[in-house]
């Protein structure tokens, strides 16, 4: 294929998937399935890399992220990012209303009312409708400029499509996480043994500022906009801005009116206190803003906020009830999670009898004690917490808790490893909720995905001793399902089908199956296709699994710690035995091109425009060849950043050629 023929291809190949990509993400209706819809991705990747030149800002590949940043530019905003006014009455509103009337004299006016979402306020630039910058809010001055992540939000449009788009615009909204993304994020936290995230609002406000946009990517962002600015935007109201927005592609919640007067603002706010949980993220109150743009000019600004706008915020429903005691829950990796029992309370909508205390030391910061009366919120979260203690109300001859000190399902005593604050149980083979967990973990879908297999199979399967790791599943005859309560022939049948299907899943979902400690779906992926081999994972020095991608000093300390005990060393021989995938199945590469016939290649470091598994594929795909390590017979030692001292030494000491990202570059 030559230049012509490829810039025709990938313009059709960045129409079609465009096309694909606010079908989704902005109609909510797909047309083709994901594999194809990757296939599309896949090969749009493909001719980008054969010819870098004609990759556009715009490309949707952009939103997948893989750039690393080192470090985020400030940017003074053109327009201030000023903080609104906030209340919590409705009298506080209503004099705010009687100020607008003052402030406009006899002119008629309207309010643009709208739900304020609580997430993390973004500025996107756009010159001659493409994104340019993406800019957090900051000080309200100047904030940091995160565009390579902010490009991986899929609907925020990386190209305005339409008729008189002005040469210069802004546009402002909130970048979310929305419930279920922040759920399922948690459950992968849960996977690999780290603590869950507290909130979705902090969650969402931290991907945006991380180095690895491709994890940015992985964690599935999303964006609300609300607010136009620029010149020449031939618009005389808010709504109108509203409308513009919409018309070029921007997602703008449904949930807006306008209201001809301060009533109708009450009866708006009323109106989506209780639907508010309805929706896809969190919101804590509403925004009502003059809609002409003539009238908010006129009204002004204070020194911290406009005259013309102001938030009205939601009280989160906060009750008082008593803690009756506190229980331990056990999780897969050991790790203690203390919770509160309550007498019931009735609590936004739903009986609220247990909240989560998170650890000892928050239960000390509360300075807990068993019978005390305590308020607790929901206030959006999906798990009640305790906020605070009515002291009023405290007996005085109550003692603070202590902690436990022993496990509560199998008596070992607890340890608590520097730097973190959960306890932990250290019996993995001895405790049955670890031993419980370890098999549920397994079986999951993005594992195993033993999808005839439940909670209650393992807890008969572990109760009739059948099952004490995951290895005794492929061990399981008819017979021994036949003695489980409610299997018939049917549900034997299905279950034993499901164990033997699942032999056929890849090495990395079964690496991620093991539970081994930080080692998430993303980093099995990674480990898999850098070693190849569960035999060359397991025996892999520290000092080799710190070279994998992704695999920093926690993850590779905790690999060695995993692969030196010899039970988990004999489970993966079972399962090996069983006849579980431990090998990576490689996939042709594609050739590209013959610049690096006969070269070899060691990569280490961080880079910034591909990742180390991209820099493989590139070489392999130009005829060369990538080692492990540093020999007088290698050719090219690629040096990133943060590259390990050791091998430059060795390569100068060799006199291997050093290059850095861009010369290679410069080879194909």
């Amino acid at each position: 294929m030559n230049t012509a023929e490829a810039k025709k291809e990938i313009a059709r190949l960045t129409e079609v998937i465009n096309h694909h990509n606010d079908l989704y993400y902005q109609k909510h209706k797909t047309e083709i399935s994901d594999y194809e819809f990757d296939q599309l991705l896949e090969k749009l990747t493909q001719l980008e890399t054969q010819f870098p030149e004609l990759r556009e800002p715009d490309s949707p590949t952009q939103r997948v992220g893989g750039t690393i940043t080192k470090s985020f530019n400030t940017v003074v905003h053109k327009y201030p990012m000023l903080s609104l006014g906030n209340t919590y009455s409705e009298e506080e509103l209503i004099d705010f209303d009687k100020r607008v009337a003052k402030g406009l004299g006899s002119e008629a006016y309207e309010y643009f009312c709208e739900l304020k979402f609580d997430g993390v306020s973004i500025s996107l630039i756009y010159e001659n409708g493409i994104l340019v910058k993406g800019v957090t809010r900051g000080d309200g001055v100047r904030g940091d400029e995160v565009t390579t992540n902010v490009k991986t939000i899929r609907n925020i449009p990386l190209k305005i499509k339409g008729k008189n788009i002005p040469e210069q615009f802004e546009v402002r909204g909130e970048v979310f996480l929305s419930r279920t993304v922040f759920k399922q994020l948690n459950k992968e936290r849960e996977d690999i043994g780290e603590e869950t995230y507290a909130n979705a609002r902090n969650t969402a406000s931290g991907t945006l500022k991380m180095q690895n946009s491709g994890e940015v990517a992985r964690r599935k962002l999303d964006c609300y906009v609300y607010y136009l600015l620029g010149d020449n935007l031939d618009v005389e109201s808010h709504a109108e801005s509203v409308a513009k927005l919409e018309a070029w592609g921007f997602n703008v919640s449904d949930t807006y009116t306008k209201a001809k007067n301060i009533q109708e603002v009450l009866k708006y706010i009323q109106r989506w206190e209780g639907k508010r949980e309805s929706l896809p993220l969190e919101t804590d109150g509403v925004v009502l803003k003059v809609n002409s743009l003539l009238q908010q000019r006129k009204l002004g600004f204070t020194a911290k906020s406009p005259r013309w706008a102001i938030a009205y915020k939601y009280k989160a429903e906060s009750l008082s009830t008593q803690l009756k005691s506190v229980t331990y829950q056990v999780g897969r990796t050991g790790a203690i999670t203390p919770v509160a029992e309550l007498a019931p309370i009735l609590l936004s909508g739903t009986t609220v009898k247990r909240a989560s205390l998170h650890n000892a030391n928050e239960i000390a910061r509360l300075d807990l004690r068993i019978g005390d009366y305590v308020f607790v919120e929901k206030g959006g979260e999906i798990i009640p917490k305790v906020t605070a203690v009515d002291l009023a109300k405290r007996d005085k001859k109550s003692k603070p808790i202590k902690y436990i000190t022993d496990c509560p399902e199998c008596g070992t005593e607890l340890i608590r490893h520097e730097g973190e604050a959960a306890h932990y149980c250290p019996n993995e083979d001895g405790c049955p909720p670890q031993i419980k967990g370890r098999i549920e973990h397994f079986i999951q879908r993005k594992a195993m995905d033993i999808d005839s297999m439940g909670e209650k199979t393992i807890n008969q399967l572990y109760n009739l001793n059948m099952v004490k790791s995951p290895a005794d599943l492929y061990d399981l005859t008819k017979d021994d399902l036949a003695k489980l309560e409610g299997f018939k022939d049917l549900s034997i049948k299905n279950l034993l089908a499901g164990i033997e299907k699942s032999k056929e899943a890849p090495f990395e979902a079964v690496l991620f199956a093991l539970g081994i400690r930080y080692v998430g779906k993303t980093v099995a992926e990674k480990l898999a296709r850098h070693f190849k081999t569960m035999d060359a994972l397991q025996n892999a020095s520290y000092e080799q699994l710190l070279e994998a991608p992704e695999v920093g000093e926690k993850i590779a300390q905790s690999l060695v710690h995993f692969f030196s005990d010899k039970g988990h060393r004999k489970e993966i021989e079972r399962l090996t035995k069983a006849g579980l995938n431990f090998t990576v199945v490689e996939k042709e590469t594609k050739k590209l091109g013959n610049s690096l016939d006969n070269k070899s290649f060691v990569i280490s470091g961080v880079f910034e425009k591909y990742g180390r598994d991209e820099l493989k594929d590139l070489i392999i795909a130009h005829g060369g060849r990538v080692l492990s390590g540093v020999s007088g017979q290698l050719d090219y030692l690629l040096a990133g950043d943060n590259m390990g001292p050791a091998k430059r030494q060795k390569a100068e000491k060799l006199g291997v050629t050093i290059i850095s990202e861009q010369e290679f570059e410069q080879m194909f």
